[in-house]
């Protein structure tokens, strides 16, 4: 089997909120065994396991971009990926788990010959326990993927269900998209935790699931540069622990401060049994959503808000580099933004773990494009996922809420929405919740209302907000599909708006309406658009589209490679304006 590992791409760990030690990790990135299986007859073939494989691929990076050393961007329904490693020694008295970041569609795994299982979902983080499986010596790990992009079942977000990129859709994933790699646990280990900070007692409450673990004991410290703020301990029975750590000190996390709080958690007995110690962290803060107002710690905050599709020119789906990835956050803010919807897409740990250092707010959304929601098959093709999402990210304080859906068609099953509504917030009811972002609200369903509105005419633009500047004022929802939907009432969002076309040749590319004929015009349009939220005295926030250009898509404020299309103080000047409900 091929082995051979040279210099590792994004080799840094890739999930810093629950963090074991490098000495228990191992990152399976890199060149790996790879064969396209446009026929799905792969595993006739024996390809999960000694049939000969034709191609290598660089993991983690998708076969269609170019750092995969594929660069095939054709229809692909099955692959495959097959790569050896060694355990360390110490290794073999424990757990072994594989941890996959990501991996669009549906994957199945056998390491050394035997089936391991499958996930279906390519947004989500997931993880086995290959232990039984492993033996002295080498080991080989097979990942078979499907991918059915045009089925019209599965989330595909802004992958073109065409063979090319087109207007807002473009180049698809298939695969591996995120870090491989494995992660020595004890036999009993912490599983999972979920942080529910209570800012007026000075509180932190800690829910943890635990493995194994009967009648251990769990123990939680907290720390702020480096001083110890307060600690707790519980014995663990049935798999579940509760702690609350009373903290001596309540340093808020707040837009641009995210002050976090290291925490320690330790599993361990009396007996020798093996402890297991995870480092993580945390931040205090406080969101509630009143009269579709967004309040953080209490004070109301505007959200300023750019469009992240997370599109890279190499990597499609993946920053090259985390410094790419922590840069486009920075960009962001050099333009005056104070956050971003993650657009269509679930975003890696790594990139969240970055907001949360910098106090980036952030909306959580899932891909649901292209996945037909009046179709009974999607509640199977979304609710499981969507549910994986909440789980594995309600920990990041950047998140100030949750958006599943984005400009739904009217065929939508109605029922689906209010379940996914019921789901997300019996799990999470610390966050705000827009059902689906756009056009068909269902009524009762959403904290904030929202719409998407690319009207270029500032004038006419404020204008019809104009009603709802009383409490109750209401407004008509017109869309692409022609039809007149319900009035919307103390709609108090425009979570699309902008999307100015501005390109460095004329007419090139694709952007909504006309597109200005100079900078000056451009910028007196942005400028426009955007007054006309920031000084209304109902609206919560904007969020324009968007930060980069993405293929032929070429309303960005930088260029799909990065460069800026105007010095950030013409854009900043105008984002940084107090708000209304600021004031």
């Amino acid at each position: 089997m091929y082995t051979e590992q040279n210099n590792i791409p994004r080799p840094e760990f890739p999930r810093p909120q629950f963090d074991r030690g490098e000495e228990n990790f191992i990152n399976l990135n890199g060149t790996w065994e790879y064969e396209t299986d446009r026929g799905l007859s792969g595993e006739a073939r024996d390809l999960c396991g000694d049939a000969p494989y034709s191609e290598r691929i660089t993991v983690p990076f998708c076969r269609e971009s170019v750092l995969s050393g594929i660069g095939d961007t054709d229809f692909c329904e099955g692959a495959w990926y097959r790569r050896s490693f060694s355990l360390p020694e110490g290794w073999a008295e424990s757990r072994t788990l594989l941890h996959i970041g990501a991996c669009d569609y549906e994957a199945r795994v056998w390491v050394n010959g035997t089936y391991i299982g499958k996930h279906f979902g390519g947004y989500v983080s997931f993880s086995f326990d290959i232990t039984a499986a492993l033996h002295a010596g080498e080991n080989t790990v097979v990942i078979g993927v499907k991918d059915f992009v045009r089925s019209e079942d599965q989330p595909v977000g802004k992958q073109s269900q065409r063979y090319h990129s087109h207007g807002c859709s473009y180049t698809r994933t298939t695969g591996i998209w995120q870090t491989v790699w494995l992660e020595r646990v004890p036999m009993d280990y912490i599983a999972n935790t979920k942080y529910y900070p209570d800012i007026e007692r000075g509180i932190l409450r800690i829910e943890a699931d635990i493995v194994g673990g009967e009648g251990m004991t769990l123990s939680a410290g907290a720390f702020y540069e480096g001083n110890a703020e307060g600690m707790d301990s519980v014995t663990v029975h049935g798999g579940h622990a509760t702690l609350f750590i009373k903290l001596s000190n309540v340093h808020l996390w707040e837009v641009g401060c995210g002050r976090l709080y290291d925490l320690f958690l330790t599993l361990f007995a009396d007996d020798e049994r093996e402890a297991d110690t995870v480092q993580s962290y945390f931040g205090m803060r406080k969101i509630e959503c009143r009269d579709g107002i967004f309040y953080l710690n209490h004070k109301p905050v505007f959200q300023r808000l750019v469009l992240d599709q997370g599109f890279y020119p190499d990597g499609i789906y993946t920053a090259p580099t985390a410094a790419e990835l922590e840069a486009d956050i920075d960009r962001s803010l050099q333009m005056g933004f104070n956050g971003a919807r993650l657009h269509q897409k679930v975003f890696e740990p790594l990139f969240l773990s970055m907001c949360d250092r910098k106090g980036y707010i952030v909306w959580g959304e899932h891909a649901n494009w292209g996945l037909d929601i009046s179709r009974p098959t999607a509640y199977k093709s979304f609710i499981s996922e969507w549910c994986e999402i909440l789980a594995r990210d309600f920990n990041h304080p950047a998140i100030i809420g949750w958006c599943p859906l984005n400009e739904t068609q009217h065929t939508q099953d109605h029922d689906l929405i209010r379940l996914c509504a019921t789901v997300t917030r019996q799990y999470d009811n610390t966050r705000m919740y827009i059902d689906t972002s756009g056009w068909y609200h269902v009524k009762g369903v959403t904290d904030m209302m929202d719409e998407h509105n690319y009207d270029q005419n500032p004038e006419t633009f404020a204008r019809r907000y104009a009603p709802l500047k009383e409490k109750g004022g209401e407004v008509n929802v017109h869309h692409v599909f022609g039809r007149e939907h319900e009035l919307l009432t103390d709609m108090t969002f425009v979570s699309e708006y902008g999307g100015i076309r501005w390109a460095t040749e004329e007419d090139k590319g694709w952007g909504y309406g006309d597109a200005p004929k100079t900078r000056e015009e451009f910028l007196a349009r942005f400028k426009g658009l955007t007054e006309a939220l920031l000084f209304h005295p109902r609206m919560s926030g904007l969020c324009y589209t968007q930060l980069t250009d993405v293929e032929q898509e070429v309303n960005g404020l930088y260029t799909y490679d990065r460069v800026p299309k105007f010095d950030a103080e013409e854009i900043s000047s105008v984002l940084r304006q107090t708000a209304k409900i600021e004031e």
